[in-house]
């Protein structure tokens, strides 16, 4: 089944305003064989309707969708608040963008990593919202321990981009499956309503630039200058943030908040029949005002809630700060960096917070050289900073060099202490090379290899090795209950066909072995998540490894989506939950309980 052709009928024009208007995506693709050209093409006629899905309840889409195998792009549709000025100022901003812009951007070959054509291909294209389904097919029985639902985020680009597109630019779209009693299973999918995406649909039409696909070089600059002569006349506000809540998912404090790097996070509520509904923009009670990284950590022991910020305009360049289980927030520390550095994820210990300075950099001068805003800075030496959690001024942070090592995850860390009495900080994460990869094409082969680093912090020397060799392992984690303490286990996507991932590996840091749960022919999913088994949350010296791994799948010949359920010690699937709609790859996700919903914030 395909996305409309229609973004809203007058029908529906009105639920802009309401808590949960049905969004639709504008995007007209076969999803499962097709890519997306630069260029569209006439509309082709409809194929015949595709089969039902596999389940009896069926709830129809308010907007029906249209079947076509190209883009379509909209007139736009200028909001009834604009004034006379303002329109024509709106008509003329388009004429500029269209005629000038638009015209040179054709002139250029797109790079792969942020040609439409490429990043939303497939299954990596966008759906439209899924009201909830009840009654899913079940293959296998759903663990009892597991009730609650499992939640996951991902980039759905609800408009077609005019210019360059990366995956990372997309809008946040959460899918969830609810897993109650007695086998019983359902699944919604909703957009998260930021600032941005209100506001894009009002004109039904992308207004705000993407900060990896388009703002490269001069005609990047252009685009710049564009959005900002919008905001000046008023047409776009971007006070309110211009995030797209696409990447992190993270459940603190009663709240369920969708994060990414650039904005705030949004609070999003689960109901009780499992759909979805943005409450808003989040700044834990007027205590931040500023982005967070996508990935906070949640400290299983004390409950707080420890976060970055990083500024690519001025310094400081980083901020850390935490909130306490009753989402107090601490004071900001600032942590003394050189330049602006792109910090996607950090790692904790029982005592200490260990952040990355690696070598992904932002230099906006590069704009104006033609050139991409984020760069690979090979001049500078890759090191972590370890300091103390109780540290209020940041004066005794140790900065050690761990030399070519770029990790955009980190699994895990924790404290340990080497024969001659001296304390060790170890890091587990995927070194990922290039470290360029995700936002710049190479003709090196990728490589994610799960590694693990050792910190002296009396001598602040360091060690490097690779755990487990020849095998690309990216998106994961460790059982939660661990964080910040040794682990025997981690729990990885294997990242093979890159980007997409055909299985799960478990794999013992002790001794490097590697069990794998595969998909199948075909069949590829994403970032694996453990959830403990209830038995075990009260009592952490049960086996680490009781519980079970969920995670999306697509079996991209069937043209089938699912969610699997692989028990943690055995590696072996206990059960399939068959999905209405397809489901998109998407990025990280988690799970809550249904004791932890009881106490959700509404």
């Amino acid at each position: 089944m395909q996305p409309s052709l229609h973004f809203f009928t007058p029908k529906h024009q009105s639920l802009l305003q309401t808590q949960s208007p049905l969004f639709t995506c504008k995007f007209i693709v076969n999803p499962a064989k097709k890519t997306v050209p630069r260029n569209p093409l006439p509309l082709l006629s409809p194929p015949a309707p595709s089969r039902s899905p596999p389940h009896p309840e069926v709830v129809e889409p308010m907007v029906q969708r249209e079947r076509s195998n190209v883009l379509v792009p909209q007139h736009p549709n200028y909001p009834v608040h604009l004034n006379r000025f303002q329109k024509l100022a709106a008509v003329a901003l388009d004429k500029i963008e269209t005629s000038v812009i638009m015209r040179l951007e054709k002139n250029h070959v797109l790079p792969k990593m942020v040609d439409p054509a490429v990043q939303i291909s497939g299954n990596f294209a966008p759906v439209e919202e899924c009201p909830v389904h009840h009654g899913l097919e079940v293959v296998g029985r759903i663990p009892g321990c597991l009730r609650g639902v499992y939640v996951r985020n991902g980039a759905n680009p609800m408009f077609a981009p005019s210019g360059g597109h990366h995956l990372f630019d997309g809008d946040g779209m959460i899918h969830a499956v609810s897993l109650g009693i007695g086998n019983k299973a359902s699944y919604s999918c909703r957009y998260t309503r930021t600032s941005r995406l209100v506001q894009e649909a009002r004109f039904g039409r992308c207004m705000f630039p993407k900060p990896i696909g388009e703002l490269h070089g001069h005609l990047g600059l252009a685009r710049l200058g564009l959005y900002m002569a919008r905001a000046g006349l008023g047409l776009v506000d971007g006070s309110h943030g211009t995030g797209v809540a696409n990447a992190g998912l993270v459940y603190f404090n009663g709240r369920l908040l969708a994060m990414s790097e650039d904005d705030l996070p949004y609070h999003v509520k689960i109901t009780g029949d499992g759909d979805l509904e943005t409450i808003g923009r989040f700044n834990f009670s007027d205590q931040i005002d500023c982005p967070l990284i996508a990935h906070p950590k949640l400290d299983p022991v004390t409950g707080d809630l420890h976060t970055l910020n990083y500024n690519v305009l001025k310094k400081p360049y980083l901020k850390y700060f935490r909130f306490d289980k009753f989402g107090r927030k601490s004071g900001d520390l600032h942590v003394d960096i050189d330049q602006a550095t792109m910090i996607h994820d950090f790692a904790i210990t029982e005592n200490f917070v260990v952040i990355p300075d690696h070598q992904m950099v932002f230099k906006l001068s590069e704009m104006i050289r033609g050139g991409s805003p984020v760069v690979y800075n090979k001049n500078k030496t890759s090191r972590f900073g370890v300091l103390q959690q109780n540290d209020v001024v940041g004066s005794g942070i140790q900065w050690i060099n761990v030399p070519n090592c770029f990790c955009f995850h980190l699994w895990n860390a924790w404290e340990e202490i080497s024969d001659t009495g001296d304390k060790i900080i170890v890091v587990i994460g995927s070194c990922m090379n290039p470290p360029d990869s995700i936002f710049n094409e190479s003709k090196d082969t990728f490589r994610s290899e799960l590694s693990e680093i050792r910190m002296n912090l009396r001598t602040r020397q360091s060690t490097q090795r690779v755990i487990v060799s020849g095998m690309n392992l990216e998106a994961g984690q460790v059982n939660g209950q661990y964080l910040g303490q040794k682990t025997r286990f981690v729990y990885l996507a294997i990242a093979d066909p890159w980007p997409k991932c055909s299985g799960i590996a478990k794999v013992d840091l002790q001794t490097g072995k590697v069990t794998k749960f595969m998909y199948g022919t075909w069949r590829y999913g994403g970032e694996p998540f453990f959830v403990p088994d209830k038995k075990q949350t009260c009592n952490r010296n049960g086996n680490e490894d009781e519980g079970y791994i969920m995670g999306l799948v697509r079996d991209e010949k069937k043209e089938m989506s699912e969610m699997v359920i692989v028990k943690g010690s055995s590696m072996e699937q206990v059960a399939a939950i068959r999905l209405p709609s397809r489901v998109p790859y998407g990025f990280h996700g988690t799970f809550i309980s249904q004791e932890e919903l009881c106490r959700q914030v509404i």
